[in-house]
């Protein structure tokens, strides 16, 4: 489960009966739309050019915790049917796994009792249910004036150039660098006609983020959302600001060094990505995540037949993405507005106790 005072988890299987998310902690009173859920998950289909031609319908149905439009603070289900489906495939690769894929560590992790149909549990499809849960991760941060935004940063050695105005002032749901764009969608074009995938690299910033937020140890904010993104399926790496980079650099280089504006206590350049201890430091967090490229494709792979043990040839048909990354921005920007709506919460219980304690203290 995500989150400690707002906490999330998912449940269903890609071919099962549906798929959703189990959300614990909110505050009542918050408004929801149902269009604006569909939208997200709209989102969540990626390009017609990367991605599988399975199309699910994804109508949210709430099951619990919203009343005549509101959150009531009870726990909040909601489920979304799984319709297209076709299982019938998985099974004659059932004792075959798909290298790359996690067919084989969860075939030993539940002793061959795994639903293996879709990659099951370890689908992408649950990421249906990661987006419901920032929807409302969203509705906590946009009462604090927090925005949180994300986009294509690379696919392959195709490289977007944007900047953080930019980011958040472009229409486009996937990358503000229209031309980048034209090439990544002929790249991917190019990859899928050769029966192979690729992987890429999303960025992902939250503007407006107080300082405070997170905490040493178990409260770090980098450590939680490295979690959060590292239970993205495909992700295989994450940084913070200039991350990997940092490392050759001199201290002279890297630091951040304080001043003032407008009042408030800024840093001149955001080269930590907005944290400072695992703290937020009151600049927006910047992050990049790494996305492999699609482990189910076309061309002939090595294999191993789980009875037998005999090396086997694997050559998959079906519906697979060519790359994901597309579909994966909306998934990114779901996770780190729940994290961060946790970590405002766990803020505010604090504040709310520390006036309270003041009080109590001038009252005698």
């Amino acid at each position: 489960m995500i989150g400690k005072i707002l906490r999330f988890s998912i449940f269903g299987e890609s071919h099962g009966v549906a798929v959703g998310t189990l959300i614990e902690g909110l505050p009542p009173g918050i408004e929801v739309s149902e269009d604006e859920m569909k939208e997200l998950l709209r989102r969540r289909w990626g390009l017609p050019e990367s991605s599988s031609t399975r199309r699910e319908v994804d109508e949210p149905q709430i099951i619990s915790g919203i009343f005549k439009g509101h959150t009531t603070g009870a726990p909040l289900a909601i489920v979304l049917e799984n319709r297209d489906v076709d299982s019938s495939y998985y099974e004659e690769i059932r004792y075959t796994p798909r290298p790359g894929h996690s067919d084989y560590t969860s075939y030993v992790k539940y002793f061959g009792f795994n639903d293996y149909r879709g990659s099951g549990f370890f689908s992408g499809r649950l990421t249906a249910g990661m987006v419901l849960a920032g929807y409302f991760g969203r509705k906590i941060l946009e009462m604090e004036g927090i925005a949180v935004k994300a986009a294509i940063r690379s696919v392959g050695n195709i490289v977007a150039k944007f900047s953080e105005d930019e980011l958040f002032s472009s229409k486009d749901p996937i990358c503000p660098d229209v031309e980048a764009m034209e090439k990544i969608k002929e790249k991917i074009a190019e990859v899928r006609s050769d029966g192979d995938s690729i992987g890429g690299i999303v960025e992902c910033v939250a503007r407006n983020v107080p300082a405070g937020l997170g905490g040493p140890f178990d409260d770090d904010l980098e450590g939680e959302l490295a979690r959060a993104f590292f239970a993205i399926p495909a992700v295989k790496g994450v940084e913070f600001g200039m991350g990997f980079q940092l490392a050759r650099m001199r201290g002279s280089e890297a630091n951040d060094e304080f001043g003032v504006k407008n009042g408030k206590i800024v840093t001149e350049s955001n080269n930590m990505g907005g944290v400072l201890g695992g703290i937020s430091n009151g600049m927006s967090i910047v992050t990049r995540i790494a996305f492999k490229p699609t482990p189910s494709i076309y061309k002939p792979q090595k294999t191993v037949d789980l009875r037998s043990l005999e090396t086997k040839e694997i050559k998959l048909h079906g519906r697979f993405d060519a790359c994901i990354v597309p579909k994966a921005v909306v998934v990114v920007e779901s996770m780190m507005s729940f994290v961060l709506a946790d970590h405002l919460l766990r803020r505010y219980s604090k504040l709310h106790f520390m006036d309270k304690f003041k009080k109590d203290k001038e009252m005698g």
